[in-house]
C-alpha cells in the first residue's frame, strides 16, 4: 500500500469509458509549501469514484493508492506504456488542528520517591 498526502487541487467529472468501466480524476498537490511542489493526477474506478465527493479544493487528504501499469500497442505497430495512480482510499486529514503538546515535568513537579539520582558521579 502506498499513502501520500497532499492538498486537494481538483475534481474533475466522472467518465465512462466502456459498460464495465468508468473513472474520475482528481489532482493533489504534494509539497505544497517547498519551491517545488509536486501535482500528482489520481483516478478512482467504478464504484469508488464517489469517494471525492465530500472533499473541496484546499482540503488536505491522505490518499491510500496501488500503482498500476499497462503497455499498449497503437493500430501503426507503436508500443507506449501507461502508468495510473489508482486511488482506494481518501481521508481528511487533521493537519489544520495544533498538535496536543504535554509540557514535561520539572524535577519540583515529580513526587520525591519517583525521582532516584542514578547517576554514577
Amino acid at each position: 500500500m502506498l499513502q501520500v498526502t497532499g492538498i486537494l487541487k481538483q475534481k474533475f467529472a466522472e467518465q465512462v469509458v466502456t459498460d464495465k468501466f468508468r473513472k474520475r480524476e482528481f489532482t493533489l498537490t504534494i509539497d505544497a509549501k517547498s519551491s517545488y511542489p509536486q501535482i500528482v493526477i489520481f483516478q478512482l474506478a467504478n464504484d469508488k469514484c464517489r469517494l471525492i465527493e465530500s472533499f473541496q479544493p484546499g482540503d488536505e487528504l491522505s490518499v491510500s493508492f496501488n500503482i498500476k501499469g499497462r503497455e499498449w500497442k497503437s493500430p501503426s505497430g507503436e508500443i507506449k506504456y501507461f502508468t495510473s495512480l489508482d486511488a482506494w482510499k481518501i481521508e481528511r486529514t487533521s493537519a489544520g488542528e495544533a498538535p496536543m503538546e504535554s509540557p514535561m515535568p520539572s524535577m519540583s513537579d515529580l513526587p520525591q520517591e519517583d525521582y532516584k539520582d542514578d547517576l554514577p558521579f
